[in-house]
């Protein structure tokens, strides 16, 4: 990729191109000066992968207070129910300026297809064939390109947050880029960074989600919020050496059936709503089932049959469903699909407020990264997509701080980093082995069924691990360097083994934040079940915050 310089100062910064980064650029007032900065190059995020749809109550049968209704239902009494009555009213006029920025939702003749999801009591999904996300990214990224005041910034790496010392404020950010370090002012900072699927040994997320965001604002002190609530989907893909490819609920809601190696619909032994109750419901009767029935639970599956649905309508309705079954060797039309439960979507995050303001001055969350209230305990199909949107145009209404340029500051000397070749390539062995070890530890300690002796020996491990990876030599360089302090490596692969170094830091925060909080809440919610704890407790009817290393309750907002 050619050099490009970049600025070193913008108005504002957003962090994350899915769908909560691009569309955030986008409303973001044009006398800004904004930069979009992304890990990979822009349309590869968890958002391009989102296949159901986008919900929204658009229906003459239908209106916001359903909508309201049904979110809070699958919250499971933990929604802030301001927060969902301002998604669910924004949500006609935010499909409105998606349909008029380009997006192609399918349609019934003149009026916008709408489609029937677990949960919803109406048909309110917005879809693109079962590409819905890829559509929404691709229009965002075309949009974005043309507009002269966003710089966007690729193959560009979040390192940590730049807080003004004697206010708090959030003045900045340090990158790593082209093989260095530089560090960007900005009069706000935007995270929209996604998930951190990839903490877990079965994610449904891309490579890049790995919860950078929610780390990196931790570690300032951002106040995260119910980091414990992961939703597992039932069904992805499970076919050694395919990705967990996510199978639509969709296909469900159109009429597939989950069966069992025996060809029995298990699913009603543990719902009356047998494969439409709710996804956690859905995803531990596929867990239990295995748990049962099968050798090794970690690898086995179960089988999703889409021939009751007439072939025409999947023809058209999920032809990429078909198409990647197709390249993994799976005839949909013929036989089952081989699918097991994977982690999904985070509902946990940085706290925001319908702002998007975090409780950092400066510091902003949109999406996947950010909790805004809106999902509970447990988030509706099709209402993350939705919660990018409605947030994200938030933004056009942004109050920025003033942000001096320290012209006085002399220049610093270059700060140098060496290690010689056999302990670097030793550090990054022990990178390597972390990286793998890690997402194995929490899926079988903190997935879709925990309790509290695995959460306590792997709260320990993490610790020990995390204490690991402070005392490589490149921890050390890196967390002793000043802001603006200018540094070089001495390394050919610098770029690939930094984003290692990052990720896997990353990882271990968030591993250490999503089991510390699995331990503290002792009951069933939602996306969190404890074996130990198997019921919802009204005393847990709380949120979980968390600041650095403090754990508390704090009461859910109501009208």
């Amino acid at each position: 990729m050619s050099k490009i310089d970049i600025p070193s100062q913008f108005d504002v910064l957003v962090v994350g191109a899915g769908a909560a980064g691009l569309y955030t650029a986008l409303c973001l007032p044009e006398s800004l000066r904004v930069g979009l900065i992304t890990k990979e190059t822009v349309a590869l995020s968890a958002s391009d992968w989102a296949q159901g749809g986008i919900a929204a109550a658009i229906a003459p049968n239908d209106s916001p207070s359903l909508h309201i209704e049904d979110t809070i239902k699958a919250g499971a009494g933990l929604c802030d129910v301001a927060a969902v009555k301002f998604l669910a009213e924004q949500a006609p006029s935010c499909i409105k300026s998606l349909v008029n920025l380009g997006v192609a939702f399918d349609r019934h003749g003149p009026a916008l297809a709408l489609t029937l999801e677990a949960a919803h009591s109406r048909n309110r999904v917005l879809h693109a064939a079962d590409t819905t996300g890829r559509e929404v990214t691709t229009t965002l990224t075309a949009q974005v390109l043309r507009r002269e005041n966003i710089q966007v910034i690729q193959q560009a790496l979040a390192l940590s947050l730049w807080l003004e010392p004697e206010t708090g404020h959030c003045q900045g950010i340090s990158l790593f880029y082209q093989g260095t370090i530089k560090w960007i002012r900005a009069g706000a900072i935007v995270l929209a960074t996604g998930g951190g699927g990839q903490v877990f040994a079965q994610t449904t997320n891309p490579a890049v989600s790995t919860g950078d965001g929610v780390a990196i604002a931790w570690r300032v002190g951002a106040i995260l919020r119910d980091l414990e609530f992961v939703q597992f989907h039932p069904t992805a893909l499970t076919k050694p050496g395919a990705d967990r490819f996510l199978i639509s609920e969709a296909v469900r809601g159109e009429g597939a059936h989950l069966v069992d190696n025996e060809g029995r619909r298990f699913a009603f032994d543990y719902h009356p709503a047998g494969e439409l109750a709710p996804r956690d419901v859905v995803s531990r009767a596929i867990f239990s089932h295995l748990q049962r029935t099968a050798l090794d639970p970690a690898t086995a599956h179960v089988w999703l049959d889409m021939r009751p649905i007439p072939e025409d309508q999947i023809r058209q309705r999920f032809p990429n469903i078909v198409k990647v079954c197709q390249r993994w060797g799976i005839d949909v039309f013929h036989e089952p699909i081989p699918v097991a439960p994977a982690a999904h979507y985070w509902m946990g995050g940085i706290a925001t407020d319908l702002q998007n303001q975090t409780n950092i001055p400066g510091l902003y969350a949109v999406g996947e990264t950010a909790s805004t209230g809106v999902h509970g305990a447990n988030r509706l199909a099709s209402n993350s997509l939705l919660e990018c949107i409605v947030f994200g145009a938030q933004l056009a209404n942004i109050k920025l701080a003033d942000v001096e340029l320290d012209s006085q500051a002399p220049p610093l000397p270059t700060k140098e980093f060496h290690l010689d070749e056999r302990d670097w390539q030793n550090q990054q062995a022990q990178l390597a082995i972390l990286r793998e070890k890690l997402p194995r530890l929490v899926w079988q300690s903190a997935g879709i069924c925990r309790e509290q002796s695995a959460l306590s020996a792997a709260i320990a491990t993490v610790e020990s691990w995390q204490q690991d990876f402070a005392a490589l030599p490149l921890s050390q360089f890196l967390l002793s360097i000043y802001p603006n302090e200018p540094v070089s490596f001495h390394f050919s692969d610098i770029d690939q083994q930094l984003r290692l170094w990052a990720e896997t830091g990353n990882l271990l925060d968030i591993a250490y934040l999503i089991l510390k909080s699995a331990a503290f809440r002792t009951e069933s919610r939602g996306g969190h079940y404890r074996l130990d704890y198997p019921s919802p407790n009204s005393d847990w009817q709380v949120h979980t915050l968390v600041q650095k290393h403090q754990w508390s309750q704090s009461p859910i907002i109501s009208p």
